[in-house]
């Protein structure tokens, strides 16, 4: 069986598997501010059911249930979903945490207000099937709220330099895709009216040199720790180069040598639910 005949629930289990590797939480933590930032600017109305799609360690879902929104987190790794709801605890925030797939959303149709993912859904890998299930769980006239990494950003070159190295199951779109204006328009148009994207900027900061910053990403973030577990050491040392090479061209820190700060952005998308 060749790449291109992978099947979708083998493709799923590698994609859990992926998202189970490193420690995401950790990662998490460095964009919490701009996530937090995110969800506050949405406006939701306390009392609003609202769903977290691929909520991760709850860096969207606890900021909305602050502002007291009825939340509800789903993601498809359950040690993400475990974090999440020890961050609730440890905050006295009431979110309801599940473990579950973008793809097939295990909640009822038309069962909440809004709905947010924050580079979240925009990895599952059927586009075409999240979007429907994005709209079956919303009610009509109901908000949905995305902010994906867009390709030409720093984390799309980063995801493209992830596939050259070590290439993705044969037609899977690439998940930066979500990112791109047009491409949204188009996946979100059958189910959404009033479909508004815009830039928004978003700093890597970390405290620590580009090489510093490749094994952070290397450590902590499951896609790249997978991407590196599938080379030999040839491999391991051209990829690990290449992104040493980006990080330090993007670096714009005042002292490169112990600090990498990148300006990174993402596409926020907004759609009413026809």
């Amino acid at each position: 069986m060749n790449a291109s005949e992978l099947p979708i629930h083998k493709i799923k289990e590698s994609m859990r598997a992926t998202w189970m590797a490193g420690d995401f939480g950790v990662v998490a933590r460095t964009v919490a501010e701009s996530e937090e930032a995110f969800a506050n600017g949405l406006a939701i109305p306390a009392g609003a059911r609202v769903l977290d799609v691929a909520c991760g360690t709850g860096n969207t879902a606890i900021p909305l249930a602050r502002q007291g929104a009825i939340v509800t987190g789903v993601d498809i790794a359950s040690n993400l979903i475990a974090q999440a709801r020890e961050r609730a605890t440890a905050e006295n925030v009431d979110v309801t945490f599940d473990e579950g797939d973008a793809e097939e959303l295990p909640y009822t149709d038309a069962s909440f207000d809004a709905v947010v993912s924050i580079f979240g859904a925009m990895f599952a890998p059927r586009p075409d099937v999240v979007a429907s299930e994005l709209a079956r769980v919303l009610r009509p006239g109901g908000l949905l709220a995305m902010g994906n990494w867009n390709p030409a950003s720093f984390s799309g070159e980063m995801f493209k330099v992830g596939s050259r190295h070590a290439p993705p199951p044969a037609g899977i779109a690439p998940p930066v895709l979500w990112g791109d204006e047009a491409t949204v328009r188009k996946r979100l148009e059958p189910y959404f009216a009033d479909i508004e994207t815009e830039l928004v900027p978003i700093d890597f900061d970390l405290p620590t040199n580009p090489a510093g910053a490749v094994a952070f990403f290397r450590k902590y973030f499951g896609p790249t720790q997978m991407a590196f577990n599938r080379l030999d050491d040839d491999g391991k040392a051209a990829f690990a180069a290449d992104l040493e090479s980006l990080f330090s061209g993007k670096n714009v820190a005042l002292e490169p040598e112990s600090h990498t700060l990148i300006r990174n952005e993402l596409l926020k998308v907004t759609a009413i639910r026809r």
